[in-house]
């Protein structure tokens, strides 16, 4: 694997450069706490020489033909598959994530995405021309809003990138991204990629540094037209106030439930159940952390999954045995251990995990998978996302209380319902306010399909052609076609 990546700080203009900051921010291996990469931030310069590369690029981009951007995007993606197994490595060493992961899940998901909208650049969609009323012809125009100020979080960062910017630059606009200062790597490994593959100058740009300084800086600008936000709930509120006037899409925080129904695959929904909280080490805003179980399969459901946790290997993070990596920072490590620990205080109790691993693992930021039953439905284990390996199990009675409980939390970003019965299955998709619901799975997304949520989730969608509507206006264009100098409607001003 590679350990000593040596990029330079920033993405502008086509060029890579190093920050004009005074602060430096760290980049450091997850598994053993090593800092691998350190860099000075942008500062007010940096994000101003960004914006203008991004708005003086603008006029050009927007008006290029679908079909050009959609021949560089093609090979955008094919420059990313050249380099997969590095940006794989990177991504690994920056996240913490088990290799098996970056290569099998972060990377060949990321280029297929950047594959999709270059042919769905092609595609932008709007009314037909026609008659609305006897003597005009309407018509759509979809057209680019302009410089996108976008902010990424640090759990998928090649994948948050690439959701942020390409919907946006297919159609038409201009990027400036803010990655997660702990993991900005593959972010600017993406925009040399961008440049290589001959994307213009200015068209896609990267600036690292603080949420606080940086990412302020990036949403004030007055250049700057709409705001793209990936992150937590609390920091989404204090974007939509700092953005205010200019066009905002906002991805936060989520507490998927799972619910469990009595004639469900008991085994399908355990091996769901692990997998689905564990994946990325839990630091997934779809990740399953409430299962809600029908009391008559409670017992043997938490049975099973503590055992199918017993299995789960910690360990290096290039090891193909691996299956669960570090959290992101020792700040993250302590956030999760808190809400365990305020649970147990709570009355809740841990049928497994609910520690920090010593030994080998101890210098990294690992966490054990973590089993919490007992919890009460209001308590802050229950109601609160973790972003940790953790699952909470409940019991129900019967399916009104099952999605009353499923809809219970401040979010609504996904959920999934186990059932064999297709009636079942259909009431679970309605009534759960989620803005993704499987059945019988849960975690697999695709390009084609949106991605986004309902209440305290955000709003806006990422991935398909429904992120277009994120990232265009829509102009009426109302053409007379009768030739008359008078018309009809004059008559209510002229009285003759």
């Amino acid at each position: 694997m590679t350990t000593d990546p040596d990029l330079p700080g920033l993405h502008i203009g086509g060029v890579p450069r190093e920050g004009g900051g005074t602060e430096h921010y760290e980049v450091r291996d997850p598994a053993t706490g090593r800092v691998v990469s350190s860099r000075p931030e942008a500062d007010v310069r940096d994000v101003d020489d960004a914006v203008r590369a991004a708005h003086t690029s603008f006029a050009d981009w927007s008006r290029t033909t679908p079909a050009e951007r959609s021949t560089l995007l093609f090979r955008w993606a094919a420059e990313l598959d050249t380099v997969a197994a590095e940006l794989a490595d990177i991504e690994t060493l920056q996240a913490g994530k088990p290799i098996r992961l970056s290569s099998g899940f972060d990377v060949p998901g990321s280029i297929d995405n950047v594959a999709f909208f270059a042919g769905a650049a092609r595609n932008l969609e709007g009314k037909s021309s026609a008659e609305y009323s006897p003597d005009h012809t309407s018509s759509i125009r979809r057209e680019p809003i302009g410089v996108i100020g976008s902010i990424a979080p640090w759990n998928y960062p090649l994948q948050m990138a690439v959701w942020k910017i390409l919907p946006a630059v297919a159609a038409g606009n201009t990027v400036v991204l803010k990655p997660a200062e702990i993991t900005p790597l593959t972010s600017l490994m993406l925009a040399d990629a961008a440049t290589r593959a001959g994307i213009p100058a200015g068209v896609v740009n990267v600036i690292t540094g603080s949420g606080a300084s940086t990412g302020a800086s990036l949403v004030r600008h007055p250049d700057v037209r709409m705001v793209s936000f990936t992150g937590s709930t609390p920091v989404g509120t204090q974007i939509a106030a700092a953005a205010a006037g200019k066009r905002l899409h906002l991805e936060l925080g989520g507490k998927a439930p799972f619910v469990v129904f009595d004639d469900a695959d008991l085994d399908a929904a355990i091996n769901g159940a692990v997998a689905a909280a564990l994946i990325n080490t839990g630091q997934d805003c779809t990740a399953a952390t409430r299962a809600y179980v029908q009391r008559s399969r409670y017992d043997e459901f938490v049975a099973g999954v503590a055992a199918l946790m017993d299995t789960v290997i910690l360990g290096a993070l290039g090891a193909p045995a691996t299956d669960q990596g570090p959290l992101v920072s020792r700040r993250q490590q302590q956030h999760v251990a808190g809400f365990v620990e305020r649970a147990r205080a709570d009355g809740a109790r841990v049928v497994r995990g609910g520690a920090i691993p010593g030994g080998e693992l101890a210098e990294g930021y690992y966490y054990e998978p973590t089993l919490i039953v007992d919890a009460d439905q209001r308590s802050e284990i229950v109601q609160q996302e973790v972003f940790g390996p953790v699952l909470v199990v409940l019991p129900f009675d019967d399916d009104a209380e099952a999605i009353a409980l499923a809809n219970d939390t401040p979010y609504g970003l996904a959920a999934s319902a186990w059932t064999r019965d297709v009636y079942r299955a259909q009431t679970a998709a309605r009534e759960i306010a989620a803005g993704c619901v499987w059945i019988n799975d849960h975690i697999p997304i695709i390009s084609e399909m949106p991605h986004g949520g309902y209440k305290a989730s955000g709003y806006g969608k990422d991935m398909s052609t429904y992120s277009f509507e994120e990232y265009t206006v829509v102009k009426h264009v109302m053409s007379d076609i009768t030739g008359i100098a008078r018309k009809d409607w004059h008559r209510t001003v002229f009285g003759r």
